[in-house]
């Protein structure tokens, strides 16, 4: 009886002392919700001109004497401010161009953070200065690359040039948004194309009949479910379903030759995608360089700033993510999707 009374007393304890603690927890979270909302999300903006002046410091340093390599520091710093005092170099600001980078999944994810960069941008930007989207995916759902497209657009429409550089791959639903660039630039071996639609899924049903096991569906409409996981598929239901992929295919084709009117729809629209130096004779990229050599020479006439959104999600907000990415949006059974076969 001892030994359960003490027991039960160390329990009582330790119980009080989590609800203490759960307690406080919760105290800090309802008096500090602001500071914590600020905290989660901020743009972050760095100096790629001083990225690769560092870069290049490194190795002058070794390479240099160091009576050379601190003379040649001292002779930067003199001139730096020289061009402050000059008033006339001051009002000749140099080209600004932002750069941007977007990794594509399935779901087109990145665009939440994309729109944010964007809008930034577009707060300060003017005609004269640049946006670069560093660009790779190899596509995902219509919906959702149609979204990050139209993010692109929003820069074209304020009249500041946009330059995309693919260094691997750009197809499909990655192929739509780079199509939006007044220049596409990609590598020599980057993967570049895929204008076309997919869908598919597996079907159950004849393995539920198999096993006596039925599969109850109601509908209101008559195409609100054409094709489905567990439902017998129809041959109005395959055409229907064909009909939308038609249709989610054609609206692709539209909006390629919208933004790239020299590329001929017929040769490039059948799903195929090609190397960088067989895009460029296409005319479905512009030229062939990759970003690093494109960012680098554009240090010499322009000031780079690398724009970032960054947002701390909670572990419930990052698992919803992971699992949406992994899964899709099923309220209609199969989506069209652009993506490399």
């Amino acid at each position: 009886m001892d030994f359960l009374s003490e027991y039960g007393l160390f329990l009582a304890k330790g119980l009080t002392i989590l609800a203490l603690f759960l307690g406080a927890a919760a105290g800090l979270r309802v008096m500090l919700p602001k500071a914590g909302a600020v905290a989660r999300e901020r743009i972050e903006v760095r100096s790629l001109n001083q990225k690769y002046e560092g870069m290049a410091d490194s190795l002058r340093s070794v390479m240099l004497a160091k009576r050379a390599f601190r003379r040649m520091l001292k002779q930067r710093r003199r001139r730096s401010r020289d061009e402050e005092r000059d008033q006339s170099s001051a009002d000749r600001r140099r080209r600004r161009v932002f750069v941007l980078d977007f990794h594509g999944n399935i779901m087109a994810s990145a665009v939440s953070s994309l729109r944010e960069e964007i809008t930034a941008i577009l707060s300060v930007a003017e005609p004269s200065d640049e946006v670069v989207l560093r660009l790779e995916s190899s596509g995902g759902l219509v919906h959702s690359y149609g979204l990050a497209s139209s993010q692109l657009v929003r820069i074209k429409d304020k009249g500041i040039p946009l330059t995309v550089v693919v260094d691997r791959i750009a197809a499909s639903g990655g192929y739509m948004m780079a199509c939006v660039a007044d220049r596409l630039i990609a590598a020599p071996f980057a993967v570049i194309g895929s204008i076309g639609v997919v869908s598919q899924l597996p079907n159950f049903h004849r393995l539920l009949k198999n096993h006596e096991v039925d599969f109850e569906q109601f509908m209101a409409g008559e195409y609100k479910r054409t094709v489905s996981l567990f439902g017998e598929t129809t041959e109005t239901a395959r055409v229907k379903l064909q009909e939308e992929v038609d249709n989610a295919h054609a609206l692709f084709k539209t909006f390629v030759k919208t933004h790239r009117e020299s590329v001929e729809l017929e040769e490039v629209a059948t799903g195929e995608h090609w190397f960088g130096t067989r895009a460029l004779e296409l005319n479905l990229v512009d030229d062939l360089r990759t970003s690093d050599d494109y960012l680098l020479d554009a240090c010499e006439s322009a000031e780079l700033f690398q724009i970032s959104y960054l947002e701390k999600k909670r572990l419930l907000a990052q698992l919803s993510a992971y699992t949406a990415d992994r899964l899709g949006n099923h309220d209609r059974l199969p989506l069209p999707r652009a993506g490399v076969r």
